[in-house]
């Protein structure tokens, strides 16, 4: 049986990823990606083995850049009123 007949509703896409590396695009131009530990009917996730990368601006000699900055963390919790996107990440 394919994953694609298992979802009835949004959170069972979740749900089919439990323990599954996951790909969170977020407000604020962050990429998440990590393990699923947990989450809830307000999409708040706790996920593991993560690694996020954000951008951000630096003024340099008069100009404006957009730097790319990647951090691995242990553990986050991200708040669902945050989560822009969800897909299972590619492998």
């Amino acid at each position: 049986m394919e994953k694609i007949t298992l979802i009835q509703n949004p959170l069972d896409f979740i749900r089919l990823n439990m323990e599954e590396k996951i790909f969170l695009k977020c407000k604020g131009d962050r990429e998440i990606i990590g393990k699923l530990d947990a989450y809830d009917n307000h999409l708040n996730m706790i996920l593991s083995n993560v690694r996020e990368t954000y951008k951000y601006s630096v003024k340099e000699n008069d100009q404006e850049c957009i730097k790319k900055m990647e951090r691995n963390l242990d553990m986050v919790f991200v708040r669902g009123d945050s989560i822009i996107l969800v897909s299972s990440a590619l492998k």
